[in-house]
């Protein structure tokens, strides 16, 4: 049997004969059972490839997209070979992940099959049709990046990171941009395709295949390589953080079920430390050391203490005092804090639009201003106290200057009014801005 799994006409074949028994009828569970000693051989990366030569050899999309069911429950298997999945309880993050995982492959295989059923239509309008539906999968797909992909980047690769394993973290970042590009680049034809150019009908069959490949390949990376280290290497505590933090991001095609309870306090990265490049070698699975040593990666655990004496824990983070008057500092707007009783408390340091003086501090608000517009300084102070306005903004020419002052409400967890926040910058060069300018444009 092994020498027919290599070869790409049995593969076909074997397709051919799952796609003709769903046609009749037959469950993705039932085949499963059937055909899951072969299927398991064969590689989740070729199955995309194989799918669409069977479109090009005239088979339907939408009958070869019944069987991205069976793929996901055949690869759930291998993921749960890993994961133990089914032991994971539902709304934990591991297991959100690997939900994830499996809407991505059946958006991926979608993506590729519909796009490859461009080359061997002809009419104009099925054409049309096939590329708005094209079109749909590739804008849920983009949410792939600020969801699924943001999710890994800036909440759990910090968890690893801490343990030295930089590496990993950086590679499948490396590999998340790389499909961030490809879906960009795919929508950007998409939406000037001219249905009648068959030279950008080939070039969008050749995109959607290699983006459809990509996303299958990361799943395969994020199953088998990634999500095994963080089961064994996370703590509950750890899990209950990232947890708290997912709903900022969102989830890709799922709706999380929150039947995980745990006791664990939450455990931030930072709130890690004293791990050893043994201990955590000892922990990863053997695949991953091999893959460490081959290319000679150093395990160096990050045991930096970012709490400092005299630091105090402000809402996210540390600092002291002589650093958040550094920050005010630098800050590129002018900041005034004036308390629940219109006294002016603090105001910031550095270059500022309007200058103030220490002898200010604890005086009243309203006799900071000229008496012709007190009245209207009381009438914003009094909207906001009694929470009908939050925000109150002016612009003003001064020569050369463009400036923007904004009030704002201060209000604490329950809503209680607790002063005003003043805000000035100048803002003429940052009017004139057009076009765009990235971090990698920088030199």
């Amino acid at each position: 049997m092994s020498e027919f799994l290599n070869n790409t006409e049995y593969k076909k074949k074997l397709l051919k004969d799952i796609i003709r028994e769903l046609h009749h009828g037959k469950s993705p569970e039932e085949l499963k059972e059937k055909f899951k000693g072969v299927l398991k051989n064969v590689s989740p990366l070729e199955i995309p490839l194989i799918e669409q030569e069977l479109v090009k050899e005239g088979l339907k999309a939408s009958e070869i997209a019944k069987l991205c069911d069976l793929h996901v429950l055949i690869f759930r298997e291998a993921v749960q070979n890993a994961l133990k999945i089914d032991d994971i309880p539902d709304g934990h993050p591991l297991k959100t992940l690997a939900l994830e995982n499996e809407q991505i492959t059946k958006d991926a295989e979608m993506l590729g099959l519909y796009s490859a059923t461009l080359e061997k239509v002809k009419d104009r309008k099925d054409i049309e049709n096939i590329l708005n539906t094209v079109r749909e999968i590739a804008s849920k797909i983009k949410s792939i990046y600020y969801t699924h992909y943001d999710r890994e980047e800036m909440v759990i690769f910090p968890h690893i990171e801490k343990r030295g394993l930089s590496a990993v973290s950086q590679v499948l970042w490396r590999k998340h941009d790389e499909i961030r590009v490809m879906i960009k680049k795919l929508l950007n034809l998409l939406e000037k395709i001219n249905p009648e150019d068959q030279k950008a009908i080939e070039e969008l069959t050749r995109l959607a295949r290699d983006l459809s490949t990509a996303l299958v390949d990361m799943v395969f990376r994020e199953n088998n390589i990634l999500y095994p280290t963080l089961k064994t290497l996370l703590s509950e505590g750890e899990w209950v953080a990232i947890k708290l933090q997912e709903p900022q991001f969102g989830y890709y095609g799922i709706k999380v079920k929150d039947e995980w309870k745990p006791d664990a306090s939450p455990i931030y990265p930072h709130e890690l430390s004293g791990f050893k490049a043994e201990d955590m070698l000892s922990k990863i699975p053997q695949h991953m050391k091999d893959e460490f040593k081959k290319n000679n990666v150093e395990l160096l655990p990050d045991n930096y203490e970012i709490k400092k004496d005299g630091d105090f824990e402000v809402n996210v983070g540390f600092l002291n005092p002589q650093l958040v008057d550094m920050i005010f500092k630098h800050l590129p707007v002018d900041v005034t804090y004036i308390d629940e009783n219109d006294r002016v408390k603090f105001y910031s340091g550095g270059d500022r639009i309007f200058p103030r003086s220490p002898s200010i501090i604890g005086r009243p608000v309203q006799l900071c201003h000229p008496p012709k517009s007190v009245y209207i300084v009381n009438k914003i102070l009094n909207a906001f106290k009694s929470g009908e306005r939050d925000t109150a903004e002016f612009w003003i020419q001064m020569g050369p200057k463009f400036v923007y002052i904004t009030y704002y409400a201060i209000r604490d967890e329950k809503g209680n009014y607790r002063g005003t926040l003043e805000v000035t910058q100048e803002v003429s060069r940052i009017r004139k801005l057009e076009g765009q300018k990235r971090l990698l444009d920088w030199n």
